[in-house]
């Protein structure tokens, strides 16, 4: 068998060691290796004026920029916080730590986003803030979220993890709610290994975002001169990243269109391939969206099929995988969360949802992982399944 083909491939741009290099250079000269060094504030006004975002602060995940999301939005115990149950624990973790409660509700099965119409129908007089997950990159129906927290008076958290340079409407992903959180994890879009960063829209969250950053300390007004010393302000914690990281994260942010590009031609390459397929259903997304090809995934008619076909793409060279175990059916959901309604498509579509190769360069190996796919779908999955591979609500 030849070389495996793997789920993700890190790009490198090639500038990544030279200017980590520069960071190391600099801290000899009074430069910084610590957070909030030159290549910290480099990134962040790269992605202020990319986004159109207010503010953009970078930190060591984006696990950690839901925790300062939590700490801004004044979690307090017993708030309830709505999101889907299909997501990474962090998205939940983050309210738990304050005391919150995450209330769960479906998805739908066309995009595994946050359905929309059950928003309402899970709010209380304890609801303090929504949280849509963009997952695959895709985004979530923000209209009319916005319009339910505006009629409610709640905060939105987008975690945009999965996000970086989607739109939705011609804004940016992580730029339309109260709060936006990336992940520059090495297993997203554009990586510096462990990263993140938390984008404040409104004004009136900036000051504190800095001091939640640093420790619950005002340091960031020291360093800039607007304090004559600084002290313990409020609550915090370590939340910024090495300039080190940030140097890496420079470097691939430069490269940010390219890695883009060449992942949405993947993404449309394998959507060719697949769409109209009686073997596989496919995501389907409204004409308002523009995708950065984070995820392709598609969902087998029968929870049963999905480990043998993993097992047979292996064998013929090709790496695909399932992905989250929905957080309501795990240990510590049923101890800190609660159900708002039915949870039908999360729990089908979490047992039948398979994911694909999906890197820069790629795009020369789709043909073959589809051609592999869909000769093993066709002889386990009857052809009397669907007429269409379009997912639909």
């Amino acid at each position: 068998m030849s070389e495996i083909i793997f789920l993700n491939k890190v790009f490198i741009s090639g500038q990544e060691a030279a200017y980590m290099q520069q960071a190391i250079e600099g801290s000899k000269t009074g430069g910084v290796l610590s957070g909030d060094g030159s290549f910290t504030h480099q990134v962040s006004r790269f992605l202020e004026k990319r986004l159109n975002a207010h503010k953009v602060l970078l930190t060591h995940s984006c696990t950690a920029a839901l925790e300062m999301a939590a700490i801004l939005a004044d979690i307090q115990p017993g708030d309830e916080v709505i999101m889907p149950s299909y997501t990474f624990v962090s998205t939940a973790n983050a309210f738990v730590l304050r005391g919150g409660v995450p209330v769960f509700i479906d998805v739908k099965p066309d995009s595994l986003n946050m359905d929309e119409s059950l928003i309402e129908a899970a709010i209380t007089d304890k609801t303090k803030a929504i949280v849509p997950v963009h997952y695959a990159g895709a985004p979530c129906e923000m209209d009319t979220i916005m319009e339910i927290a505006a009629q409610y008076g709640l905060l939105v958290i987008e975690d945009a993890a999965q996000g970086i340079y989607s739109t939705y409407k011609g804004r940016a992903l992580g730029t339309i709610g109260d709060f936006g959180c990336f992940s520059f994890h090495e297993t997203k879009n554009i990586v510096c290994g462990e990263g993140g960063a938390l984008l404040i829209n409104r004004e009136e969250f900036a000051a504190r975002a800095e001091i939640v950053r640093e420790k619950g300390t005002d340091r960031s007004a020291f360093m800039r001169g607007d304090a004559k010393k600084y002290t313990w302000q409020d609550v915090g914690s370590s939340y910024l990243p090495s300039d080190m990281s940030a140097a890496f994260l420079l470097a691939q942010l430069e490269k940010g269109e390219e890695i883009t590009q060449q992942r949405r031609k993947a993404w449309e390459l394998y959507d060719q391939r697949f769409r109209g397929s009686n073997h596989i259903q496919v995501p389907s997304y409204g004409p308002e969206t523009v995708i950065n090809g984070h995820i392709y995934f598609g969902l087998l008619h029968e929870a049963s099929e999905r480990k043998a076909f993993i097992d047979e793409m292996r064998r013929g060279g090709v790496q695909t995988l399932s992905h989250y175990v929905p957080l309501h059916s795990s240990p510590a959901g049923s101890r800190y969360c609660r159900v708002s309604g039915s949870m039908e498509h999360t729990e089908s579509c979490a047992a039948r949802l398979v994911r694909f190769p999906m890197f820069c360069g790629v795009e020369s190996s789709v043909d073959m992982i589809a051609d592999l796919a869909l000769k093993i779908l066709s002889n386990s999955t009857p052809s009397t399944h669907a007429e269409s591979g379009q997912l639909t609500v």
